[in-house]
Formats: C-alpha cells, sequence, structure tokens
C-alpha cells in the first residue's frame, strides 16, 4: 500500500465500458512524517468514495483489481482507504479533521 493525497479528479468523456460510472482520482504520493508531495502522480480508481484534500492509501498491480468497484475492470491502480491518522514513534504526523 502506497501512502497519497488527492489533489484532484481526472474525467474522460471516452472510456472503456466496464469503466464507466468509476470516479477516477489524481493522486499525489507523499512522505508520511512531512506530509510533503513527492511530485509522483498517479490516476487511481476510487473504491472508498475519497475526495479533494484526503490521505488515503492506494495499491497497484493485480491487487487494484480485489475491491468490490474494481473487480473484473481494466485497472492497475485502486484507492482502498481513506486515512484517518498517522503516528510515528509515539507523535501524530497526521490527523484527519
Amino acid at each position: 500500500m502506497i501512502l497519497a493525497r488527492v489533489v484532484g479528479t481526472v474525467v474522460s468523456s471516452q472510456k472503456a465500458q466496464k469503466i464507466e460510472g468509476i470516479k477516477l482520482l489524481l493522486l499525489e504520493k507523499i512522505d508520511p512524517v512531512t506530509l510533503q508531495g513527492k511530485n509522483d502522480f498517479v490516476v487511481s480508481m476510487d473504491s472508498v468514495g475519497a475526495g479533494v484534500g484526503e490521505i488515503v492509501f492506494y495499491v497497484s498491480g493485480s491487487s487494484a483489481r480485489f475491491t468490490e468497484a474494481t473487480d473484473g475492470k481494466p485497472t492497475d491502480s485502486a484507492v482502498i482507504a481513506i486515512v484517518d491518522f498517522i503516528e510515528k514513534d509515539g507523535s501524530f504526523t497526521y490527523q484527519k479533521n
């Protein structure tokens, strides 16, 4: 699983029938301590209802096709969780409001 921040959405008017109706999110990988973006982006299918600004976990590769929303879909990236908090060495580096 990889930590990222949802920085936007991607809209496509023409797409494969199997992915119609699935929200596509633009994610930026982040440092879990500083929460700074790594300028490394990926488009991911949303399986949990994440929104812009939220910190999420996403999976890539064949694991991305194991959610209810992505089962049998042509994807290699899926958001699988919205992060509530990140704790390192006894200190919180992130807490969702």
